[in-house]
């Protein structure tokens, strides 16, 4: 296997043609707003409406030297800097433009003092979104703040389990949630999915309902829509679960923060509709931070069904963390993306999904054994190579050595993962086209 030097590593990256002048603007190496000036037939058509609408998702923005993790840290998990990444789960894009507005009004206030989230404004916002968006009712009581996802899940998993119990998790699965489990002395039991009759991940209900019986198993941590499968739950597989969880005594913590991603024709059902039928010990915990790519601002927001676990938690948050003083900059960007951000939202959407169908269309015509789908919501492609019989490894040192670019090993996600990458096209159309052509000429050397 050759090896390619820094300078050619630079060049490599240069021809995504990624610029910025001294006053911030981005530009492209031709001029021409799209990288590198290359033209792109797996999604023309979309790309002649994408230009005719008023959000611009060609155009890139260079995030080099803005301490981001995606571009200026992957020396910290590939062993080599300057990778053109497609790695952790944040977009290229800049957020929607009533986003940045609001922030830009609120920096111009002037005074960034302690803020409160119990506020009408931040509540009304996220009610609004579910009725909106999902056509559910949310009761604003339930409603709690949270600095990120997982601080939430954390704090519900001590408080509704003891070290040792076990925590059911779908997999593979994200890989923050075995490291939380364990920094908490909880026993992951995994319920693996696979490939349903209609294409999608699904799960074997008598496994899930053998790992939800046992005595010890407390919780079951659900992620949904799954990752790294992207699978959108459908209102049967959910109602089973809420009614095996009902059945065994199980508090259900569902993660949802990827479920605005959800794309037509599968629709994504929050957990609050199933737990507040049902009662007993559940929550939501989600953010606006994926769909809007706002996870810098930090702060999640979730949903606790039962007043005491909800009185717990916020206890924990306050008087045991020190940290119910919510980001005032979160608690603006998440209510202009609730109040204002949906044309974006779609228009997002809409720009991914030709992404990730560039994605499947390009491997399946040039390996049709692979058969690869559209994942049913967000901007990660989980490909499976299996039929290829590619070494991972051997695949993974193509891809940083001689290709310098980074794309996530499937075994990042646990043993299932294994024979799997996962590629993170929320990004322009020319990044995403340069990481297919990484990849396919990586597995032209292997296969």
């Amino acid at each position: 296997m050759g090896s390619v030097n820094d300078d050619d590593m630079d060049s490599r990256n240069d021809d995504v043609g990624i610029t910025k002048d001294a006053g911030g603007a981005s530009h492209t190496a031709d001029g021409t707003g799209s990288l590198g000036g290359v033209q792109h037939p797996h999604g023309s058509a979309f790309d002649q409406h994408a230009r005719e609408s008023a959000f611009d998702f060609d155009t890139p923005v260079d995030r080099r030297g803005t301490w981001c993790t995606q571009w200026d840290f992957t020396e910290d998990r590939f062993g080599v800097p300057g990778l053109l990444p497609f790695t952790i789960s944040d977009m290229d894009f800049e957020t929607a433009p009533p986003v940045i507005a609001a922030l830009r009004s609120r920096l111009d206030h002037g005074v960034l003092g302690y803020s409160r989230w119990r506020n009408e404004d931040f509540r009304s916002a996220v009610t609004h979104w579910y009725e909106t968006r999902y056509a559910a009712a949310v009761d604003p009581e339930h409603l709690v703040y949270g600095p990120s996802v997982l601080y939430q899940i954390s704090q519900l998993v001590q408080l509704w389990s003891e070290p040792g119990d076990g925590v059911v998790v779908h997999t593979p699965a994200y890989d923050a949630f075995p490291k939380l489990l364990a920094a908490h002395s909880r026993e992951l039991r995994g319920c693996p999915l696979s490939k349903g009759a209609d294409g999608g991940w699904t799960y074997d209900p008598q496994q899930l309902e053998a790992l939800l019986a046992l005595p010890d198993t407390s919780v079951l941590l659900l992620c949904s829509p799954h990752n790294p499968t992207g699978r959108v739950w459908t209102e049967d597989e959910l109602t089973w679960m809420a009614d095996a969880c009902e059945r065994h005594g199980v508090a259900v913590i569902s993660d949802e923060i990827h479920a605005d991603l959800s794309r037509s024709p599968h629709r994504h059902l929050p957990w609050s509709r199933l737990g507040s039928e049902r009662g007993g010990r559940w929550a939501v915990v989600t953010s606006a931070s994926k769909s809007f790519n706002i996870p810098a601002l930090t702060g999640s927001y979730g949903l606790i069904g039962d007043r005491e676990s909800r009185e717990a938690y916020l206890h924990r948050l306050k008087e045991a963390d020190g940290l119910s003083s919510p980001a005032v900059l979160s608690l603006v960007g998440h209510i202009a993306a609730y109040r204002q951000g949906g044309p974006w939202l779609d228009a997002l959407c809409a720009y991914v999904e030709q992404n990730l169908r560039m994605v499947t269309g390009r491997l399946n015509t040039r390996y049709p054994q692979l058969d690869l789908d559209v994942p049913q919501a967000g901007y990660l492609s989980w490909l499976d190579l299996r039929p290829l019989g590619v070494n991972d490894d051997q695949l993974q040192r193509l891809l940083i050595d001689r290709e310098k670019v980074a794309i996530m090993p499937g075994s990042t996600y646990g043993p299932q993962g294994a024979g799997f990458i996962r590629l993170n096209v929320g990004c322009p159309r020319a990044k995403a086209e340069a990481g297919v052509d990484a990849l396919i000429r990586a597995l032209g050397t292997l296969v």
